[in-house]
């Protein structure tokens, strides 16, 4: 496999439309780099043969895949409406009751049977994604009574959102718990965090994930405006991040998004955390061959941000056309990489360091940048034990391919995540002339080597410890 020509990954859900083994291997053909579970549907079951098929679709592609099992998160939604459904009619009043099932029309219920005694007057109440906006006039020990201020329908089991209303859910529940375990003893690569609010909520699910022997990383997902109130303590505390749009849209105003969605960004970069952007990217490709220029630009916006990744929801999980959606991904990114600039070192002093990687390494992956760049370098390889110089190095955006070689799979299947780092399988880590000798074949073979290219190689010679404080350039002599 040839390093990626196209250096933003793709995220992409797993559902009924890709869930076949030979579906899921046709995406990965056409460019996806990690698959997400959506832990708020289906069952363990179906996940576990879902995680299995991409792991035997890795091994016959020889390629890693990263898998991320995205937790449902304390998701407050309504429940059984009268009729199924319930027109809402601006300037209309609406009740809250308690319980799970509503009597009669205009009525509705909730699955978080406290959401009652956490209302207040003049709170707003989102409905149906955004579709239906609610403020509160009136609350007792029993209902709370709504006007309408933006009509729609709403429909049974659909979301509540409550922009600036604290609320006293755990950060887990226990099924979430239940699915973070069953993700650790599988050996999933990513646990996706839904709803963070603090930082110690990603520390609590680092823990538990650590406690059952796993090693995955742990993604928060920015949907709150509690979670951007305290973004740089959520951002240093996670391994990543996720820009989850559709409830973040909802819970802030929709116009402050695209700033937001920057800032996330910016911060991610600050921090040297990768970072996801999702939701609606191409989602007329659910029913459509061909995305909106609206998508398009919004995907090539994405990329300028400086995002690691772009996620694909419905478009891949119960789309028509899931192949030609990760196909639309990458030629837009395709066209848009080639106006990335890569980023200027910055001082080492200010810099939020990576953790596990020596500053020695810091130092070195700077080097790195600028020698390749005089010598015009096809490929910067480096061997890793974290994947924390990986990470360095994408973060640096240089418009060198990183090619990255680990002894193990998970950490292997981690950097399938980093922005222009394509990790290898099979190759020796070990001795550095042994790997230059696998890489020099390899590129050959490839064709992303010619004879006179040059290759920096980024490895340690045992003075340091756990640092890479040897660089190597080797030119290609061919066969």
């Amino acid at each position: 496999m040839a390093p990626n020509r196209v250096r933003t990954k793709t995220v992409a859900t797993v559902g009924p439309a890709c869930r076949e083994e030979s579906q899921l291997a046709a995406l990965v053909e056409a460019g996806v780099d990690v698959f997400r579970l959506n832990m708020a549907h289906g069952e363990l079951d179906e996940h576990l043969a879902t995680l299995q098929a991409i792991r035997r679709v890795s091994r016959k592609l020889w390629r890693p895949i990263g898998v991320l099992a995205d937790l449902a998160g304390p998701k407050i939604r309504l429940g059984e409406l009268h009729g199924g459904q319930q027109e809402c009619v601006e300037g209309a009043e609406l009740r809250l009751v308690r319980g799970e099932t509503c009597a009669v029309a205009g009525q509705i219920v909730s699955n978080y049977d406290r959401l009652i005694d956490e209302l207040s007057r003049g709170d707003r109440v989102v409905l149906a994604d955004g579709a239906v906006s609610l403020t509160v006039e009136e609350r007792g020990d029993e209902f709370v009574r709504f006007r309408v201020v933006q009509s729609g329908t709403i429909r049974s089991r659909q979301g509540i959102n409550l922009p600036g209303v604290k609320v006293g859910l755990p950060a887990m529940s226990v099924e979430d718990r239940l699915h973070a375990v069953w993700a650790a003893e599988n050996g999933v690569d990513f646990v996706g965090l839904s709803f963070v609010r603090a930082p110690d909520e990603v520390r609590e699910l680092k823990a538990l994930l650590r406690s059952h022997d796993s090693k995955a990383m742990v993604i928060a997902k920015i949907e709150k405006q509690e979670a951007l109130d305290r973004l740089d303590e959520i951002v240093a505390a996670s391994d990543g991040v996720m820009v989850a749009r559709g409830d973040l849209g909802v819970e802030i105003d929709v116009a402050y998004m695209p700033v937001a969605q920057k800032q996330i960004v910016a911060t991610c970069h600050r921090f040297q955390k990768p970072v996801i952007i999702a939701t609606q990217m191409l989602d007329s490709m659910q029913h459509s061959r061909h995305p909106t220029r609206a998508e398009v630009t919004d995907v090539a916006n994405a990329i300028l941000d400086g995002c690691d990744a772009c996620m694909l929801s419905g478009e891949t999980a119960v789309g028509e056309f899931p192949v030609q959606a990760v196909e639309m991904m990458n030629r837009i990114a395709l066209a848009t990489e080639p106006l990335l600039r890569a980023r200027p070192p910055q001082p080492l002093d200010d810099v939020q360091q990576i953790e596990d990687l020596h500053r020695v390494t810091q130092a070195v992956v700077y080097g790195v940048q600028f020698i390749a760049g005089q010598l015009d370098a096809r490929i910067v390889v480096v061997a890793t034990h974290s994947g924390a110089t990986a990470l360095a190095l994408s973060k640096l955006r240089s418009h060198v391919s990183i090619v990255a070689v680990c002894e193990s799979e998970t950490v292997s299947q981690q950097m399938c995540l980093y922005w222009g780092v394509t990790p290898l399988i099979g190759a020796p880590t070990r001795q550095s002339d042994q790997l230059i000798k696998f890489i020099e074949g390899w590129g050959l073979r490839d064709g992303c080597l010619s004879p006179g290219d040059h290759m920096v190689l980024v490895s340690g010679i045992g003075l340091v410890a756990m640092g890479h404080n040897m660089l190597v350039v080797h030119e290609v002599v061919g066969k």
